[in-house]
């Protein structure tokens, strides 16, 4: 054999490179003489071009501008839809026109856009999350990671905030704000400084959100810490509920979707959803759910308690055996609360603080004369729902340390905008000044809350007569009902002026009947501060 031959034989034996080029020939052939295109040939092979600067061409850069526009157009689609103030619209649109110009190189500074988010609504929260993640990720404004949502009831320990921040994480929602004033000082304070080291560590990789229902609740709990609220205060994200209109379309589109709706149960859900929505105590995508399902079973709009007139009140007040005293008090607290919203600012009343203390047996009728307060005070405009939340100790009492302020706190949220009745009080006393701190603890929260939403809530503690310690909750802030005898005690409220005025003649001729007098008049008596 030739030396070349050996040679040849060897090297394709090594390399295989003649026998696979062979190959390649007659598997390119056979596929020319199936799709009549040569794989082979140079001039089929898709490339792009760089000019001499190694950077896109002008067409494809165009390209990418109207990838973005695109982007930016489902952005702020996606912002229009939802329930947020209008200024709060255009400031999200504004931090995505800065995102994008950054990345572009049009704006030199990075800006952190750690922000406020004050909604109770969670589908808001999660849409909110979900465009500025997309628009952090589209813009390079963050870092490639993921959305997350944390509540401060699930975060115990002050190291927790480590997993906030955690390398998946992109942006951040952090929520329950409410429980966190209730935390010890200690644990506040390390929390905060904590926190603040974490958002400054990481001001450009995370964004992060503080949601909270309203305002005063993010103010209080950074009250000992202004630096880190203002940190995120710069950017705030109101929310707003949907309009009568607004929710009865969204549950119509949804039962639509699903079944057939005549056009007498569009009358009736309408009807519905005008009576029900607005004094409605559930955040709205949970009342619009609630109201489908219930629609999609049942196949019919469910029946409404339609608002009673006062007289029907108090006929069914009426109603009840004995309480003489307490009726007695309840015309004269009408006839004051009617007045005090006829004056308006004009005769400077202030709001008559109603929380109460019911006390009587068993049987005596205390949860019924709670509620025909409560739809009293409803249809008199006191209270915006007319619901009563009843609950009893075991209801706010928390079996462990740390957790009773928050378990409280949530039978507060709600309880907010009626009335909160509080059977067997007396188990909450009994344990106080006795070493039982978790009692005390719900005791301390109830009071506080008293005062803080005294515009838009009524607490009526009832039990028996052996409520221990109700001095230590200041007598003078409760009308105090002994349902067993019928005796009516304190009733705060300040009426010295408008009195004044009655007894002086003061007041225009047909201003206010002669019972309301007399009835500002009693209702005198029963008071034992006067503060006008």
């Amino acid at each position: 054999m030739d030396k070349k031959d050996i040679f040849k034989s060897v090297y394709e034996d090594f390399f295989g490179i003649e026998s696979l080029s062979t190959k390649n020939e007659k598997l390119a052939k056979e596929i020319e003489e199936l799709t009549g295109v040569n794989p082979l040939n140079n001039e089929n092979i898709p490339s792009i071009e760089l000019d001499n600067k190694n950077e896109l061409k002008e067409d494809n850069k165009e390209e990418i501008k109207v990838n973005k526009d695109e982007c930016m157009k489902t952005l702020f689609e996606a912002i229009d839809k939802l329930y947020i103030e209008e200024k709060s619209k255009e400031l999200l649109k504004k931090i995505i026109e800065y995102m994008r110009k950054y990345d572009e190189k049009i704006e030199k500074e990075y800006i952190s856009f750690n922000m406020c988010l004050y909604s109770n609504n969670k589908e808001t929260e999660e849409q909110i999350v979900k465009i500025l993640l997309d628009a952090g990720k589209i813009f390079s404004y963050t870092k490639q990671g993921q959305g997350a949502f944390f509540t401060l009831f699930d975060i115990e320990k002050v190291e927790q905030i480590a997993d906030i921040y955690n390398d998946k994480n992109s942006v951040v929602l952090i929520k329950d704000f409410e429980c966190f004033s209730k935390k010890e000082n200690n644990f506040k304070d390390r929390f905060l400084n904590k926190f603040d080291e974490y958002i400054t560590k990481n001001e450009k990789e995370v964004l992060t959100i503080i949601s909270a229902d309203n305002k005063e609740i993010i103010k209080e709990a950074f009250s000992n810490n202004d630096g880190i609220l203002r940190k995120f205060s710069n950017f705030e994200i109101i929310g707003i509920n949907p309009d009568v209109q607004d929710a009865y379309q969204d549950v119509l589109e949804k039962l639509e979707a699903n079944m057939e709706v005549s056009d007498d149960m569009k009358i009736k859900l309408l009807d519905y959803v005008s009576a029900t929505y607005v004094n409605n105590d559930l955040p709205y995508p949970e009342y619009r759910d609630s109201l489908y399902k219930n629609i999609l079973f049942n196949k019919e709009i469910p029946e409404y308690e339609k608002e009673k007139s006062m007289d029907e009140i108090f006929a069914e007040l009426n109603e009840l055996v004995g309480l003489t005293k307490v009726k007695e008090m309840l015309k004269d607290l009408v006839n004051l609360i009617e007045l005090k919203n006829k004056a308006k600012d004009e005769l400077k009343i202030k709001n008559v603080n109603l929380h109460m203390v019911f006390l009587g047996n068993p049987g005596t009728g205390k949860t019924t004369v709670a509620r025909i307060i409560a739809e009293m005070l409803y249809n008199l405009k006191y209270v915006k729902q007319n619901k009563l939340i009843e609950v009893s100790s075991k209801d706010l009492v928390a079996e462990y340390v740390g957790q009773t302020a928050p378990k409280t706190m949530a039978v507060i949220q709600k309880a907010l905008g009626g009335v909160l009745f509080i059977d067997e009080a007396y188990s909450l006393a009994s344990g106080s000044g006795q070493g039982n701190s978790y009692n005390e603890e719900a005791v301390a929260t109830l009071i506080q809350e008293m005062e803080n939403n005294r515009d838009n809530l009524v607490v009526i503690f009832a039990g028996s007569k052996t409520i221990q310690r109700r001095q230590q909750m200041n007598q003078s802030q409760y009308t105090i009902i002994d349902e067993s005898t019928g005796e009516v005690g304190n009733m705060t409220g300040d009426m010295l002026r408008i009195k004044n005025k009655i007894l002086n003649n003061e007041l225009e001729e047909g201003y206010m009947s002669d019972a309301q007098k007399q009835s500002v008049l009693d209702l005198h008596e029963y008071t034992k501060s006067v503060k006008l």
